[in-house]
């Protein structure tokens, strides 16, 4: 096994297809993670605010062992329809779990709130989950880029929101993958973050909450908290949340995907500062197709793989963020 990660696109993780709906003047969209032959799953919710579907049967003590989408959304609780539109896709394409006379496709779904950055009346629906879905099964090929940024269930992310909305930066959707020999990683994040999004590597911020509504300074959100101290308020509570979407070759139970799914979630504490606030709803799902090619590997490796890619995508999804609804985003500072 080569010891290098080489980056790939996440449409080379076999198993796997991936489609956004995406509505740019409302600001909100969904993005469809489908795995037509099902996939193995595990979630981690570490935000104390989620918004999400069908996490329970998850848990490996439950008899369900596949899952065969997973669903990110805008709209916050009202997103939830996605799931339902995409149920009702792949039930007409035949993908599901077979139960009596149809099938019943499993799909899990997590939401971020969004509904104060554009039009809050517009949410993802019924009809925005099977668009996404169908995006997915007919766009997507292997090799591949997904579009990052402004889209899907990213379109209506903010980070920085300390100071209120107006010192906020926007956020968006990233999608990156690495590969170690036959072990393909990818994660797909939608970045709406109480806090700041750093470069883990660098430490230095990529977007965040602003000294004033007009400027590029980003203050250190952690430090501005220690100073405000009892005095700290959010304008908007449980108005924040980074979700997350893990996807591997591998083979994992149950189990194993919980436990890289919870491995994974140190990505949020290097890269988002701070991470897993009273106000945030923070959740990622794993999911495993399960591939024969490749080999047993130890599950602390395939969680390390995991934690990197997540990383890179947290950064991305801020990095390729255009401006929008009045907010800059690292491009607009960058320039």
């Amino acid at each position: 096994m080569s010891n290098q990660l080489e980056p790939i696109s996440i449409n080379d993780i076999e198993g796997f297809a991936i489609g956004h709906w995406t509505n740019l003047q409302a600001g909100t969209g969904c993005t469809a993670i489908v795995a037509p032959q099902g996939a193995t799953a595990g979630v981690d919710v570490r935000g104390a605010a989620p918004a999400s579907r069908e996490t329970d049967l998850l848990k490996p003590e439950n008899t369900v062992d596949k899952i065969h989408a997973v669903m990110l959304s805008g709209g916050s609780a009202f997103g939830l329809e996605a799931a339902s539109g995409a149920a009702r896709e792949l039930e007409r394409r035949g993908i599901g779990l077979p139960v009596g006379p149809t099938t019943v496709p499993i799909v899990c779904s997590s939401c971020l709130f969004d509904l104060a950055f554009a039009d809050p009346f517009t949410r993802p629906d019924i009809e925005a989950g099977i668009l996404s879905v169908a995006c997915a099964l007919d766009n997507c090929a292997p090799g591949s880029p997904v579009p990052e940024g402004n889209v899907g269930a990213g379109c209506g992310a903010t980070v920085g929101k300390l100071l209120g909305p107006d010192h906020a930066m926007k956020g968006g959707l990233g999608a990156r993958a690495f590969q170690l020999g036959q072990l393909k990683v990818g994660a797909i994040s939608a970045v709406n973050a109480c806090g700041n999004v750093v470069d883990p590597e660098t430490l230095k911020p990529i977007a965040g909450a602003r000294a004033t509504p007009d400027g590029t300074q980003i203050i250190d959100m952690e430090e501005a908290a220690l100073e405000a101290a009892a005095d700290m308020k959010m304008p908007l509570d449980r108005t924040n949340t980074t979700i997350s979407c893990i996807i591997t070759n591998v083979s994992l139970s149950k189990a194993q995907a919980t436990k890289v799914a919870q491995m994974a979630a140190d990505a949020y504490a290097h890269t988002i500062r701070p991470t897993h606030t009273t106000n945030d709803g923070d959740t990622i799902y794993v999911m495993a197709s399960c591939s024969e090619s490749v080999p047993d590997l130890p599950l602390d490796l395939i969680g390390l793989v995991a934690t990197r890619a997540l990383e890179a995508a947290i950064c991305s999804g801020c990095a390729t963020a255009d401006g929008l609804g009045g907010l800059p985003s690292a491009k607009d500072i960058a320039q």
